[in-house]
């Protein structure tokens, strides 16, 4: 298999230690507009693979498109980061036409790829490049809510001390402030929330604060060291892999909507069946009326901010 990676920052080069270590992938293509940067990346990636269990996988690094000719997977980090007194609007606006851009560019070249989305906001941008290539919705997957997930089920193990991989619940709707987490998903070993935490006297988790507490996590990492990589390069990883393998894995990842719980051209975190061909399916489940509610205003929401991006930038909605 062949995977792109468009940008060599720090989640960029993350994901692509990932891929290099734990993945199966014959070619890593490493594009970054500073090509000295990606080549100074993949020399020294080059080296890992006398000294790891990773496979002898073919680095390229480049600046030119035509490298990701017959790529199946390419992963799009690259775009503006978000600066002191820019609104989150300001940074939608910048990444949607970088986003288009790239993804017209990958399309010349890779039309049956895959694509991956992880430049914020990366459901906006996710949305901007379907509507504007001919990529369709089930092959254009926003990084979404994987990465919010995460952090919700290590919060839990930690507060119940199980192993995070013994909790289950989703974070969905938007990869940002628009999120929520339905109370009714969430179990611990297998047993409802409030039943484990009850039969084994620890105080009951209340949804609320959970989810302020999964929203601050990443303000809480960037306030230490600027920036966030580890958990959401593990995050696409866990998407890549879900690709690469056909493994059916349900994620809560970002697609465009068709109709599913009523919703048409919105991108939205949802319960997804992820395999050979991307999206393959969005589970229905069923939802409090509170719950869908709250969905209902994220899905309101996050199409205005669509139009107004569209607005602003030409795109196409």
């Amino acid at each position: 298999m062949k995977i792109g990676v468009i940008g060599a920052g720090a989640v960029g080069v993350g994901i692509c230690n990932y891929l290099l270590t734990l993945g199966s992938v014959s070619e890593l293509t490493i594009l970054d507009r500073d090509v000295k940067r990606a080549e100074g990346e993949a020399f020294d990636f080059r080296h890992t693979a006398a000294l790891t269990f990773s496979k002898n996988t073919r680095i390229t690094p480049t600046d030119d498109y035509m490298e990701l000719i017959g790529a199946d997977i390419v992963v799009i980090t690259a775009g503006a980061q978000i600066q002191q007194g820019q609104t989150r609007m300001d940074l939608a606006e910048i990444n949607a036409k970088i986003g288009v851009d790239i993804a017209k560019k990958i399309e010349r070249v890779a039309p049956k790829a895959i694509l991956i989305v992880v430049t914020n906001p990366c459901d906006i941008v996710t949305h901007s490049i379907v509507a504007n290539t001919g990529y369709s919705p089930s092959r254009v997957i926003s990084a979404g809510c994987v990465i919010d997930t995460a952090r919700l089920m290590a919060i839990v193990a930690h507060r119940v001390n199980l192993d995070p991989k013994n909790v289950f619940g989703y974070v969905l709707g938007e990869h940002g402030s628009e999120c929520f987490t339905p109370k009714s998903l969430i179990s611990i070993a297998g047993q409802p929330a409030d039943y484990y935490c009850d039969s084994n006297n620890i105080p009951r988790i209340d949804a609320d604060e959970l989810l302020e507490s999964v929203k601050q996590a990443g303000f809480e990492i960037f306030k230490r060291k600027n920036n966030t990589v580890h958990g959401i390069a593990a995050s696409v990883f866990r998407i890549i892999q879900a690709i690469m393998i056909n493994e059916h894995s349900v994620l809560p990842v970002g697609t465009l909507l068709r109709g599913e719980y009523g919703y048409k051209d919105v991108v939205l975190s949802l319960p997804a069946v992820i395999g050979k061909n991307g999206v393959e399916k969005i589970l229905i489940h069923p939802f409090t009326e509170e719950e869908k509610q709250r969905l209902d205003e994220i899905a309101a929401n996050l199409r205005n901010q669509m139009i107004h991006v569209a607005k602003l930038t030409g795109l196409s909605y």
